[in-house]
């Protein structure tokens, strides 16, 4: 069992980490205050490959382990969460989009997502189906040689300003539950689509978040993803990689709080003496070390174990997800104490890193969920054997 890094991965790494020193810091703040969606930096991203990390090579991506993405997606979000976790989601429509997708529509979206040149959205949440996504009641009628789609997807990001929506909605009856969701690959601005207003949020403020409302909306059968009922499926599999990215994008924001802290220690005098010279402050800066590292440790087991196709695989995203996304916000919440006064003001970057951290709690399955899918799973007679 080797821990170390090979070296191209330290490369992708390094390079995550000039393109985040050098075009996410200098503007991160600014981004955050104003509300900027910078479709030009994401672009600049994927002129790196960054968009495409894991999407599959017929559509222009690198077809990468998700653990060789989680270094890439470390390093930007250790400067700028929020961003990252929109280029995170990104890479997630688009690895479903160029997995599932017809031939006609791979080429005529896949290499134009993977490259960052067009954006997309992933669209499964609902006005009344959040944690029971399985409830969803966007329907997709099949007509002919087209489906039309009603109704309305809540708090997408991207919304508004992204260029295809990964979308799931029901083409079996009211009771068919999971087994009716299909999935759909949908131009963004195509006639019947509209935007509710941006949302004010806490965090996450350089990707705007939205509703999207479905009045007759046609698409050709030919947008179908995989077929007919596998959407949940599909869905599904999509979050497991993307509960691995959430929880990445919370250990590079404590590792970026970490880093802060770790120098202001030793900048900041108070009683004639650096802070960093007392001991209590040691002890908290290195618990702060340990559970960043236990966190990091377990993002990587569980996109490891996502590589391998291993059958519990879900089950290790599930607690990554909730691990690393608790972890992490108290890791940069320990930071911003540390930095007394100064943590809370906007001169510097804590409390920027806190207001973005918060979310990755709540999203991609909240962390009480990500509970009941671990519990649910530990009730089976083999599980204390199985899942170490």
């Amino acid at each position: 069992m080797n821990f170390d890094l090979t070296e191209d991965q330290r490369a992708f790494a390094d390079t995550a980490r000039q393109f985040a020193e050098g075009q996410l810091a200098p503007h991160a703040a600014h981004w955050d205050a104003e509300g900027i969606f910078p479709r030009e930096a994401i672009q600049k991203a994927g002129e790196l490959g960054f968009c495409g990390l894991y999407a599959p090579e017929n559509a222009g991506g690198l077809a990468l382990p998700r653990l060789d993405a989680t270094l890439v997606f470390e390093e930007m979000a250790a400067v700028d969460p929020s961003t990252t976790a929109f280029i995170t989601i990104h890479n997630m429509a688009t690895w479903m989009l160029g997995t599932w997708a017809t031939d006609e529509v791979r080429a005529e979206w896949g290499e134009q997502l993977t490259s960052g040149q067009k954006l997309a959205s992933y669209c499964l949440t609902e006005p009344g189906a959040g944690s029971d996504a399985a409830s969803l009641k966007t329907r997709a009628e099949r007509v002919g040689h087209e489906y039309v789609i009603n109704g309305a997807k809540a708090f997408i990001s991207g919304a508004g300003s992204t260029d295809v929506l990964v979308l799931m909605a029901r083409t079996g009856d009211a009771q068919s539950g999971a087994s009716g969701i299909s999935a759909f690959a949908v131009p963004a601005h195509l006639p019947g689509i509209q935007y509710g207003k941006k949302e004010e949020k806490m965090g996450w403020n350089s990707q705007p978040t939205r509703t999207i409302s479905f009045d007759n909306v046609r698409i050709p059968a030919s947008h179908l993803l995989g077929r007919e009922g596998e959407g949940f499926k599909i869905a599904m599999k999509g979050l497991d990689g993307g509960r691995i990215n959430i929880a990445t994008c919370s250990v590079g924001a404590a590792q970026g709080a970490l880093t802060h802290a770790q120098r202001y220690m030793g900048e900041r005098k108070q009683f004639g003496k650096p802070i960093a010279s007392f001991q209590a402050l040691q002890f908290k800066l290195a618990d702060m070390a340990t559970e960043l590292v236990a966190a990091r440790q377990m993002v990587r087991l569980a996109a490891s174990k996502l590589d391998a196709g291993a059958r519990d695989a879900s089950t290790y995203c599930a607690m990554a997800k909730r691990f690393a996304t608790d972890a992490g916000f108290n890791v940069v919440n320990d930071a911003l104490q540390l930095h007394g006064g100064y943590g809370y003001i906007r001169e510097y970057p804590l409390e920027r890193l806190l207001r973005d951290a918060r979310v990755h709690q709540i999203l991609e399955g909240t962390n009480e969920i990500m509970r009941v899918i671990i519990g649910r799973r530990m009730l089976d007679g083999d599980a204390p054997e199985v899942i170490r």
